[in-house]
């Protein structure tokens, strides 16, 4: 009974699960990020600011 009591490497588990999570998050902002619908709207942007000035 006394293992079910012992939490000691409960912050350990709780660091993993947070940086998958952050991986997981950093993965579809790099999949979003480099689709062409984002990239031809950046670069639409882009050139107007460019154009205006």
């Amino acid at each position: 009974m006394e293992l079910l009591k012992d939490d000691s490497g409960m912050s350990t588990v709780e660091y993993a699960i947070g940086t998958l999570a952050v991986a997981a998050l950093a993965g579809s902002f790099y999949v979003l990020l480099t689709s062409d619908f984002v990239q031809n709207l950046l670069q639409g942007l882009i050139q107007r600011a460019l154009s205006s000035v």
